[in-house]
C-alpha cells in the first residue's frame, strides 16, 4: 500500500528548475532510499515533501489526502517528520528541551516509555540530558535530531544525509537505528551520499540525476546493476 506518493513533480529556484517531474512511491513499512550525486535535487525533494518548498506543479498524497504546498507544522501534525541535512537542532538548549521540542504539536501527554524507547536506541543521550546540545559530538547530534523527530510520532520519517561526515563506526550504529525504527512499524524516505549502505538498509530505491528519476527498483536489483555500480558503488 502506498503511503506517500509524489506524482509530476516539478520544483524551481526562482527560474532554475530543481526537479523535472518526480514520480516517487512509500510504501507502507518500507525502507525507501533516494541515491544520487550532489545536485541531483535528492534535498529538495524532502524540502518540498515536507512543505518547506512549494511546488511549480504536481502532487503530494499522504494517506491519500493532498498535502501539496500543505505549512510543514501542518504537515508534521499529520505524521511526517523530517530529519533534515545538518541535523537543525538547537545548540543552545538541553538535549532534555530538544525532545521536548520535538513533541510540541502533540496533543497527548509525553510518556516516559517513548524515552526509555529513546534510549534504547541511543543509550548516550541518557547520559547527555542535561548537557547543551552544541556541545555534543556530529554523531551524537545526529543521534538527538532523529530522536526528536521521532518525539512526534511520525507514520513516515524523512532523513536527509543522517551518515553525513560521520565515523564509520558511527555510520553503522545510524543505520542499524534506522532499520530497527523501521522494524517498529515506522515508514522511511531515506536520503543519503552512501549509496551502499543505503541500498542494504532499504527495501526500494530511486536513483536521481539532475532532478530527474532514471531508475528505481527493489534494492537487490540495483545493487546488482552495472549502471548503478558504475556511477555510485565503485565498480
Amino acid at each position: 500500500m502506498t503511503m506517500l506518493a509524489v506524482r509530476d513533480l516539478h520544483v524551481a529556484y526562482g527560474q532554475i528548475e530543481a526537479l523535472h517531474g518526480i514520480e516517487i512511491d512509500v510504501e507502507k513499512g518500507k525502507i525507501i532510499t533516494l541515491i544520487g550525486a550532489n545536485g541531483a535535487g535528492k534535498t529538495t525533494t524532502l524540502r518540498t515533501i515536507s512543505g518547506l518548498l512549494k511546488p511549480r506543479s504536481g502532487t503530494i498524497t499522504f494517506n491519500d489526502r493532498n498535502i501539496t504546498g500543505v505549512k510543514p507544522h501542518v504537515i508534521t501534525g499529520r505524521g511526517i517528520s523530517h530529519v533534515p541535512e545538518g541535523r537543525g537542532i538547537f545548540a543552545n538548549l538541553t538535549v532534555a528541551d530538544n525532545l521536548e521540542l520535538g513533541a510540541y504539536l502533540r496533543k497527548d501527554k509525553v510518556q516516559q516509555s517513548e524515552y526509555e524507547r529513546i534510549f534504547s536506541f541511543f543509550p548516550v543521550l541518557k547520559e547527555r540530558m542535561k548537557q547543551n546540545a552544541g556541545t555534543l559530538s556530529g554523531g551524537e547530534q545526529q543521534m538527538l535530531a532523529i530522536s526528536r523527530a521521532l518525539m512526534s510520532k511520525p507514520q513516515v520519517l524523512l532523513l536527509d544525509e543522517p551518515s553525513l561526515g560521520l565515523a564509520p563506526q558511527m555510520v553503522q550504529t545510524i543505520f542499524r537505528v534506522i532499520r530497527e525504527i523501521n522494524a517498529e512499524g515506522v515508514t522511511i524516505l531515506l536520503v543519503e551520499q552512501n549509496a551502499h549502505m543505503a541500498l542494504l538498509t532499504a527495501h526500494r530505491g530511486y536513483v536521481m540525476e539532475t532532478g530527474r528519476i532514471v531508475l528505481h527498483d527493489e534494492t537487490r536489483a540495483l545493487l546488482a546493476s552495472d549502471r548503478v555500480k558504475k556511477a555510485y558503488l565503485g565498480g
